[in-house]
């Protein structure tokens, strides 16, 4: 195990990535972040990338029971595992998890549903195996972040649809990486981005779709949680990759909670495209002193004193196409009260979901809570009215996770076009490395680029709210509990 472990870390690159700015910041510059063409030429314009296919509301051919495979079953792997063992025209066929005991408890957690997977583990390269296997559709991937895109690209080249625990990718290359497989391969590439699923952001997406809050002018997400405690925990995240990640990487690394769901508001990538973004981010006041008061009582700490941490705040703010902005905020490592922010403003209307609970303002003032419920009600989504209650009592997170989930399956069994394409995952991922590039260059704009080869124009907007499909059954509600 120690050698496979070592073989592991250098496959996965663990220790981490320094992305170097340069003084001129267009979304390409000299470096480890340069995408080139099939000419070898290095693109410095978003516009640079021709489309092969559009991905953007492609409907691959249904699939009557979607036949699944799982990579990684530590700390996101199991919810998804026990929510698909719950759906009809689910098969989990195979289990992968660099710990043994991982898969091994993973398979007993299902073993109620009647599956029976065949299980990956011990070896760095155990999951090309599953990937290469002729009887599974989709690849749920659960690992650490720096190892989604080659996995991914990797199950679609071998014929599988793909979602992806968030973020997608890394940076910028691993973008377009994204891209260009699910282009050239027509499979699916699905970052499962849970918060477009919560109740909140669904009532205020099908609100901003019927005109509620007249023109979106502006919107603003983060993801604030204190991760602190969790990120120094050596039983939280395996060989302490995210750790890892806080401390090699300067901005902001991980928008995408709050970053999703104002897009499809926006409809980022069908009908509006971001242009440019800048970021500011504080210093590091939290990281590096724990490190340092834990290294003086346990070694193990030590090689995380004086690292690169980045700042414990960051604050990045985007330009659109049509000239809305969006502010997104990471912190997770200050105590603050937990938040998504979650903001949209109009220019007939407003909503705010932090701090709890949630309003909605119509002029200059919040509507009363009769009101709100009656707003609310008018404007529930078919998705919730359909399994919103159901969701809520299998739980993840408050139902968003079994929602994400059951939405995933009733597309591919429907053969609907899924709620976030290649597109979304590598755009709302891209705002991570965007923001190093700008944090690390005096916090200077930075052109975003275009992932859609220019489609963004004609695309239509993403159907999340069950316009189409919505008749997969769940079969189960939760696993039998113990005599």
């Amino acid at each position: 195990m120690k050698t496979n472990r070592r073989k592991f870390l250098k496959h996965s690159g663990l220790a981490g990535i320094g992305l170097i700015g340069a003084s001129i910041i267009p979304a390409f510059s000299s470096g480890k972040d340069n995408h080139s063409d099939e000419s070898g030429t290095a693109r410095i314009a978003s516009t640079a990338h021709q489309q092969k296919f559009n991905m953007s509301g492609y409907s691959a051919p249904k699939i009557d029971t979607v036949r699944i495979g799982f990579i990684g079953l530590g700390n996101r792997g199991p919810g998804h595992l026990m929510n698909m063992s719950l759906l009809e025209g689910v098969e989990i066929k195979a289990l992968c998890d660099i710990v043994p005991e991982q898969v091994a408890k993973a398979k007993k957690s299902i073993e109620f549903a009647g599956f029976n997977p065949a299980l990956y583990s011990g070896d760095a390269d155990a999951w090309k195996k599953l990937c290469e296997r002729d009887d599974i559709d989709l690849v749920y991937i659960c690992t650490p972040w720096n190892l989604h895109t080659q996995m991914a690209v990797y199950a679609m080249e071998h014929g599988k649809h793909v979602a992806i625990e968030v973020p997608a990718a890394d940076n910028l290359d691993e973008c377009w990486q994204l891209v260009e497989t699910s282009e050239k391969t027509r499979k699916h590439c699905q970052m499962m981005e849970n918060c477009c699923y919560d109740f909140f952001e669904l009532l205020t997406l099908n609100m901003a779709r019927q005109g509620f809050f007249g023109e979106i002018v502006h919107c603003e997400g983060a993801y604030i949680h204190n991760l602190l405690g969790s990120n120094f925990n050596k039983n939280s995240y395996w060989n302490m990759w995210r750790l890892r990640e806080n401390a090699s990487r300067r901005g902001s690394l991980y928008p995408t909670h709050g970053l999703g769901p104002v897009c499809q508001v926006l409809d980022i990538n069908r009908g509006d495209k971001m242009d440019l973004l800048v970021s500011v981010m504080s210093k590091d006041f939290m990281m590096n002193e724990t490190a340092k008061r834990l290294a003086a009582t346990d070694d193990f700490f030590k090689p995380f004193v004086d690292n690169p941490y980045r700042g414990d705040m960051t604050t990045t703010t985007i330009l659109t196409n049509k000239g809305r902005t969006i502010m997104v905020q990471h912190d997770v490592t200050s105590p603050n009260v937990y938040s998504r922010i979650h903001k949209i403003s109009g220019t007939k209307a407003a909503a705010l979901k932090y701090p709890s609970p949630a309003k909605i303002s119509i002029g200059d003032e919040w509507v009363s809570d009769e009101a709100f419920k009656s707003l609310e009600e008018k404007y529930k989504p078919a998705i919730v009215k359909k399994i919103g209650e159901l969701a809520k009592q299998v739980g993840g997170h408050g139902g968003m996770d079994f929602l994400e989930d059951w939405r995933l399956i009733d597309c591919l069994r429907n053969g609907l076009p899924l709620d976030q394409d290649c597109y979304d995952a590598a755009l709302w991922s891209s705002v991570a490395p965007l923001s190093e590039k700008s944090v690390a260059n005096h916090s200077n704009s930075v052109e975003v680029p275009d992932f859609t080869g220019g489609s963004w124009k004609t695309n239509k907007p993403v159907d999340i709210l069950l316009e189409q499909g919505g008749n997969t059954k769940v079969i189960r509600t939760e696993p039998p509990k113990p005599a």
